[in-house]
């Protein structure tokens, strides 16, 4: 039997903060225990009610970006999905640096949004596929005038070929079915890379082979 899943959605526009809810209440392991549309809103529900999950929009009164480093301090095992229009690379950067584990971007579909929620929940990263190009290429760009030897060197082959797939937008399920292995195998992999890399999560690694690929 699957573990329940609280979540808590945060978002100023109540037609699409409802949509949402009803969307993942009616997955069989999510639990929806708070709503609200403010940053104050986000502080309280994360205080008192304590959600696995908290699902926050960038725009919205008091900011979503300033939600998220107080929400931490106050709980530092507190999973945050940021759900937003925005794309610019300073939110997207802005929401990881302060701690958000997700950036997804509203024009997900509903079944991409669950599977989002479970992995987050599991203690994975995401960003949103055409977010994370970007940011890669940014960080290639500002990165290759300090040339390094080949980080990638001491990965196994099995390793580049989880983290070129980590590169692709996959989470650790998705990637585990395409390898034919079990997700645990997966989880073991991307913490040996991130050893080996000097990263801590999925983004950071990603970006580390997009330099290599670039240069």
């Amino acid at each position: 039997m699957m573990a329940r899943i609280s979540i808590a959605v945060v978002d100023d526009h109540p037609l699409f903060r409802e949509g949402v809810m009803r969307i993942l209440s009616e997955v069989q392991d999510f639990d929806i225990v708070g709503e609200g549309g403010t940053r104050d809103d986000a502080l309280e529900i994360c205080s008192t009610l304590k959600p696995d999950v908290l699902l926050m929009d960038i725009s919205m009164p008091g900011g979503g970006l300033n939600a998220i480093q107080p929400i931490i301090e106050t709980n530092p095992a507190q999973k945050i999905i940021m759900l937003t229009v925005s794309e610019t690379s300073d939110d997207v950067m802005g929401a990881l640096s302060r701690g958000a584990k997700a950036y997804v971007l509203k024009g997900v579909g509903s079944r991409a949004l669950v599977d989002i929620v479970r992995s987050v929940a599991a203690g994975e990263t995401y960003v949103s596929p055409t977010l994370s190009a970007r940011l890669l290429s940014g960080m290639s760009s500002s990165t290759t005038a300090n040339a390094q030897p080949n980080p990638l060197a001491d990965l196994t082959n099995r390793e580049r070929e989880v983290l070129n797939l980590v590169a692709e937008g996959l989470s650790n399920k998705r990637i585990a079915l395409r390898l034919g292995v079990h997700e645990k195998t997966i989880k073991q992999h991307m913490t040996h890379i991130f050893a080996k890399l000097g990263t801590s999560n999925r983004t950071e690694a990603a970006m580390v082979l997009r330099n290599v690929m670039t240069t």
